[in-house]
């Protein structure tokens, strides 16, 4: 993915890509009742982008195949403006310009479907204006800012394979992991995360276990099969769908399949891009309503 357009033409822009849980543990609670996670994050060369030019007032336009889904939202609410506005705000406040800039969504992700989308449109969102407003503003503050916005914005600043802890504030870069061919399945739900999270059986479970120190497609495969999402059974309790889901990976010859975030949205790791390919193909030709996509990890 491209920091800046190769046509000169073109509006600035910042791709935001799917973020992909391969394993979530939930190790905790707080007393003000957030979750404490340990995740392995990676993401995808499939995502939302977010485009951007100078304009008389702010305006922020979503286009795309999932666009629909935001029709009547407040858009004053929604996460990119939201990224917008803190992020002038902070300019403002120590003597820097935030012009007016005229935004353009293009939603390809589903929604509420525990791939980052909107976390990962407000982190898009932050690195664009950084660029066109030529922000002075440190990675630190940054980092607050997307935190500021949600737990999971940070790790969508990043964009690169970590492992987050505590609330998705703790960040730690993992070096190592090439590029995965995946294939990304929703079945066209929906799922409350905060659902998911109330109907979990227990707070408190152990950490996930140690990467390995070969980091190539079939160990990581072998180690999402070893590892967990503490998520999967509240979610298929809430949404039995998810269940179909990931039978609809597993028929297709996947090295390992498991389901991202708090859901809907699974995946399968394979082989080689080429077998990914097949497999969306099989899939969307059994499920033809679904979003289904071929990728790999950046």
């Amino acid at each position: 993915m491209a920091d800046a357009p190769e046509n000169p033409a073109e509006k600035p822009g910042e791709d935001a890509p799917a973020k992909i849980n391969l394993a979530l543990a939930v190790t905790g609670r707080r007393a003000d009742g957030y979750h404490l996670l340990e995740s392995l994050a990676v993401f995808t060369r499939k995502g939302d982008r977010i485009e951007a030019e100078p304009a008389e007032t702010d305006a922020l336009a979503i286009t795309g195949r999932y666009a629909s889904a935001l029709a009547g939202h407040n858009l004053s609410d929604n996460l990119v403006a939201r990224a917008r506005d803190g992020l002038r705000a902070h300019l403002t406040a120590r003597g820097q310009d935030a012009p007016a800039v005229a935004l353009r969504l293009d939603k390809s992700l589903p929604i509420a479907s525990g791939i980052g989308g909107g976390s990962a449109d407000a982190a898009a969102t932050l690195r664009l204006l950084r660029r066109l407003w030529q922000a002075e503003i440190t990675d630190a503050d940054l980092h607050l800012l997307a935190l500021s916005l949600g737990a999971d914005v940070p790790m969508c600043l990043k964009g690169r394979p970590l492992i987050a802890r505590g609330i998705g504030d703790e960040i730690e870069p993992v070096e190592g992991i090439g590029a995965l061919p995946m294939v990304l399945a929703n079945p066209g739900v929906a799922v409350s995360t905060p659902a998911v999270f109330k109907a979990l059986a227990s707070p408190d479970n152990p950490p996930l276990p140690p990467l390995p120190e070969t980091r190539d497609i079939g160990s990581m495969a072998k180690w999402v099969m070893e590892a967990r999402n503490d998520l999967v059974a509240p979610a298929l309790s809430l949404t039995p769908r998810i269940g179909t889901c990931l039978e609809a990976i597993r028929s297709t010859g996947s090295l390992t399949h498991a389901m991202s975030g708090s859901g809907a949205t699974c995946f399968g790791i394979y082989e080689s891009r080429d077998k990914a390919e097949r497999a969306a193909m099989q899939i969307s030709k059994e499920w033809p309503g679904w979003f289904v996509t071929a990728t790999e990890t950046v």
